[in-house]
């Protein structure tokens, strides 16, 4: 908790060069704080930003903006700003399967930056990275689905006329329950659910690893069984680990989640119904796509879950992979299975990413972002979903974002999402579009070869980028 009486907004600035597609881009930055004040104007709370701005733009009205976020509830923005957003960003390596490294961390000028179509904003919201809370009293005007999305927009909206931005396109770039925080900022902008009107709109969404569900998001609850949404990202892991089929992922996951639609789901219904001959073909079926032994799929009467997808698809391996991204595996530790709580199991991705991404951003990023000499603790992740609020009011987060798209007719929405996320799976992906009664013609969805951080790896990071840049100029970003 920082002290009130001596907490002071601070500003940082810097300039750099970097070639982006072909062009010299020069651009210059600002880090700041954002102060929130009660009624007597005194600060109880800040969201730090980074903001980068290209230097040679005269007319910057048509220049679009982009807003980048985590989710948590409780994260920084660090993965995005130095996964792919920042103009600098860690080395991938080329093997992902490639163990976790100790420092020092590689760090480059980012080739798949933004910054040459659209100025690009990093945002901590309250009380994670630089955010600060500074008044605990006040953590529930923040903490909470629609406390925080109203939060940003009371940030944008600041931002935007600080800097001049009003007329410029605005787009949403969240991750995991950064994709929530999109869904329902984007809806109360167009006057839906907030009790302050805010009337100003944004050109799009761009959802990775998403969180947006027509039921309650915490509870991940849909109207139809579960298993039926997890079978393609279960399909994705077996595809990758166990080489079920020479086919693609992508016509692996296609034939899983036509299987998953019709046979999967018929049989899920009937039960005990389902014997003999017919009952053993199913099995065979199932475990061909899902990876999941005959005798697993038994033992928990044909249902996936995340939990059991982490131990089944790899046990005779001897390890289990990442929920968020399932190319990543840790081996077994019967220890950690005992003494921790039953559903936990080790995390493979952030025990192999956590590390390099907090020293990449907080040494060689921040240094190059001229910010120095800062009395404040960089906190990665702070645990509020626990005591956060999540009831919505008046509507569901896919009910925020149709009203968005709908109020707006040319808002657009893009679904990124990784083959092998257990965290936010593709399946749920699907069903929310076809579910939320969102535009067809204004959503796109596409899927990438990585897991709930869609941009990990060179390859991943190139196309996620390129894909994002044709959907900012108003193309089709899955063609």
């Amino acid at each position: 908790m920082y002290r009130t009486d001596v907490f002071t907004p601070s500003r940082f600035t810097s300039e750099g060069t970097m070639t982006l597609r072909g062009q010299q881009i020069k651009y210059n930055t600002v880090c700041e704080d954002n102060p929130f004040y009660d009624e007597n104007g005194k600060i109880i709370a800040s969201i730090f930003s980074y903001s980068y701005f290209r230097s040679d733009v005269e007319d910057k009205t048509k220049r679009p903006v982009i807003f980048g976020y985590n989710g948590g509830p409780g994260s920084s923005s660090m993965w995005v700003h130095v996964g792919f957003l920042g103009a600098k960003r860690i080395k991938y390596n080329e093997d992902i399967d490639t163990a976790t490294t100790l420092p020092p961390y590689e760090v480059i000028d980012n080739p798949n930056c933004l910054l040459d179509i659209a100025d690009v904003v990093l945002v901590d919201p309250v009380g994670t990275g630089f955010g600060a809370l500074l008044d605990a009293d006040s953590g529930k005007k923040f903490y909470g689905i629609e406390e925080d999305a109203e939060a940003l927009l009371m940030f944008i909206g600041r931002w935007l006329s600080r800097y001049d931005r009003w007329d410029s396109p605005k787009y949403l770039i969240g991750e995991s329950y950064g994709c929530t925080r999109s869904a329902v900022a984007a809806g109360m902008a167009g006057g839906a659910g907030a009790e302050r009107s805010y009337n100003f709109t944004f050109d799009g969404v761009v959802l990775i690893g998403n969180t947006v569900t027509v039921g309650k998001y915490f509870g991940r609850e849909v109207p139809v069984e579960p298993s039926v949404l997890e079978l393609p990202t279960c399909a994705a892991i077996n595809w990758y680990h166990n080489h079920p089929s020479d086919q693609t992922v992508e016509e692996f996951v296609a034939e899983a989640k036509a299987f998953a639609d019709t046979e999967y789901l018929l049989a899920l219904y009937k039960g005990d119904e389902l014997c003999g001959e017919e009952l053993e073909a199913f099995e065979k079926k199932l475990s061909y796509y899902s990876g999941f032994s005959i005798e697993a799929l038994k033992k928990y009467n044909y249902r996936l879950t995340e939990r059991n997808a982490r131990e089944e698809i790899t046990k005779d391996k001897g390890v289990t992979v990442s929920r968020y991204d399932g190319r990543i595996t840790i081996p077994v530790d019967p220890a950690h299975t005992t003494l921790m709580r039953e559903e936990r199991l080790d995390e493979a991705t952030t025990a192999k990413y956590g590390p390099y991404f907090h020293s990449a951003l907080t040494g060689p990023v921040f240094r190059a972002l001229g910010i120095k000499d800062f009395d404040r603790t960089f906190v990665n992740s702070a645990g509020m979903s626990m005591n956060w609020n999540r009831e919505t009011k008046q509507m569901n987060t896919g009910d925020y974002l149709r009203h968005a798209m709908h109020r707006v007719e040319g808002f657009r929405t893009f679904f990124a999402n990784g083959w092998y996320d257990l965290c936010t799976q593709i399946g749920i992906v699907y069903y929310t579009a076809t579910h939320a009664g969102l535009p067809k013609d204004r959503t796109f969805i596409k899927g990438y070869k990585s897991g709930h951080m869609a941009y990990i790896g060179e390859d991943n990071i190139e196309e996620l980028c390129n894909d994002i840049h044709a959907f900012i100029e108003g193309k089709d970003p899955t063609k």
